[in-house]
Formats: C-alpha cells, structure tokens, sequence
C-alpha cells in the first residue's frame, strides 16, 4: 500500500475541552479547521503527521481514536484488503465532506479509515491566492 500522508484520528467525549487541550495547553499548531463555527473538527501538526479532533466519542473504551491514511486508489485497496480477509467496516463511498471513505479494523479492531481525495476536492488544489509578479 502507498499511504500518501496519515494522521490519528481522536474521537473526545467532550470535543472543547479536547480542543482547548490540544491547542492552548499542549501549544500544536492548527493545520486546518473544517465543520461548523461552534464544534469545529480541528486538524493539527504533529510532527511529521497530524492529529485530527473531530466528532465524538460514544463512550466505549478504546474507540476515541482511529489511524487515517491517504491512499491514490482506494478501489483498488478494497479489492486488496478484502481478498487478504481484512475486516471491512465500512465500504467506500463519498461523504458529505467530499472525501471517499472505507473502514477497516487491525486485527484489535482498531479503527483505520483510508481515504481518496477527489480531484475535484479542494484538499487537491492550492488554495493560496496568486501574487502577481
């Protein structure tokens, strides 16, 4: 598999405080912001990777974090892992947000989501302005 860039995912019961934590306690700096004003999903730099808070955790332990990885071909990848017996949660599809999305588990059941960015997606495009010359 050629993972193409990666980031943990946590799931917080209480997504500000895990925020705050994150942002003004732990001092990471903010990749992106997504989602609504009032509870928004916040990606951070970490390093050479990225740690995502976003959604909410339903409270069973050891679901408040999963890996996410960027792939080139997720068809290809579910055709892949499926013929190797990787357990599928969730089939690839295209989420509200614009990303296409399958679910598997590690043999701990261990959520990791694989993820195909459209090339219609902005996640694709620069999105600086262009300073003329």
């Amino acid at each position: 598999m050629e993972v193409l860039s990666s980031r943990i995912l946590v799931r917080p019961s209480d997504p500000g405080r895990s925020r705050r934590f994150y942002q003004d306690v732990m001092g990471l700096a903010v990749y992106r912001e997504f989602g609504p004003a009032e509870d928004p999903g916040l990606v951070f730099f970490l390093g050479q990777g990225f740690l995502e808070l976003s959604g909410r955790s339903d409270g069973v332990p050891g679901r408040t974090f999963a890996i996410w990885l960027q792939v080139r071909d997720l068809s290809a990848e579910h055709e892949r892992l499926s013929a190797a017996g990787v357990r599928v949660t969730r089939s690839p599809r295209r989420e509200p947000w614009g990303l296409v999305e399958m679910w598997i588990e590690d043999p701990d059941g261990t959520p990791i989501v694989l993820v195909e960015i459209p090339d219609d997606h902005p996640l694709r495009r620069d999105q600086r302005r262009s300073v003329p010359g």
